[in-house]
């Protein structure tokens, strides 16, 4: 296998926060997540820490690639609103006139029901490939964003620094020897199920021209008025991460197992 292209680099992010939510695509009244960050999502995230006005061409943050890797699922949350006018006034509709104001619902509907879904307690471990130099550029402007940084929608704010490192690795293996960055809880649940191991497996999700799934969350442009997105092909690996726990031990093989008629010598 080649060897990673020299003039390239990878940032390491770690994406974990009490709520995420990664939704490619959207309705008025439902917001959907994925069950992992968008590339959109993403790449979103990297623009406000550079400054990017939504407006603004994406630029050189076109034709980045991005790998992800699941340290901790998190579980599926969903958000339930009823909203009124606080006068009791009919709402508007999503559509607007000619003159851009918008319409009045026909027959008069007082409240609207919509249904939000996030991810808790979720963490994941990204890396996000390019020319190196704009990697190094990057790498600053996450420890010292322009904008507020959010995991997918804006009420959605990290708990842990961003930023884990630059790297100058292809995007899996960054994201096969990154060690664990699952949360306390998820570590010691862990632990006392399976001891303290040496690696665990956790699903890895890169680009790949050869891809089984497409994915149509590609960011061509981010401006309200003219927001596009095009398609990816990814695929799916199962790969063994290092835990990280200060004196792990190697899984038992087969030659080593408990054998329970031992004792009776058979």
């Amino acid at each position: 296998m080649a060897g990673p292209d020299p003039g390239q680099a990878a940032l390491v992010l770690r994406l974990a926060g009490p709520l995420q939510s990664w939704g490619d695509q959207s309705e008025f009244n439902r917001r959907d997540t994925r069950p992992q960050p968008t590339k959109s999502g993403v790449i979103g995230l990297l623009a406000a820490a550079a400054g990017h006005p939504r407006e603004e061409p994406l630029g050189d943050l076109l034709g980045l690639t991005m790998g992800v890797r699941v340290d901790q699922e998190g579980t599926l949350l969903r958000d339930y609103h009823a909203v009124s006018d606080y006068q009791g006034r009919p709402l508007p509709q999503a559509g607007v006139s000619a003159k851009g104001v918008q319409k009045p619902t026909s027959p008069a509907k007082y409240t609207h029901v919509t249904q939000r879904f996030y991810l808790q307690d979720a963490v994941f471990v990204a890396a996000v490939a390019g020319p190196a130099p704009l990697m190094e550029s990057l790498a600053k402007a996450i420890t010292h964003p322009a904008f507020p940084l959010a995991l997918g929608r804006r009420s959605c704010i990290p708990s842990q620094p961003i930023l884990l490192g630059i790297t100058y690795e292809s995007i899996l293996e960054v994201l096969t020897t990154q060690p664990w960055q699952a949360g306390d809880h998820a570590r010691a649940a862990f632990e006392r199920r399976h001891g303290r191991l040496a690696r665990i497996d956790r699903m890895v999700t890169v680009e790949a021209a050869d891809g089984d799934q497409i994915l149509h969350d590609e960011p061509v442009s981010f401006d309200p008025r003219d927001r596009r997105y095009s398609t990816r092909r990814v695929k799916h690996l199962w790969r063994p991460i290092p835990t990280g726990f200060d004196n792990p031990v190697a899984p038992a093989d087969a030659s080593s197992a408990h054998d329970p008629f031992a004792l009776l010598g058979w």
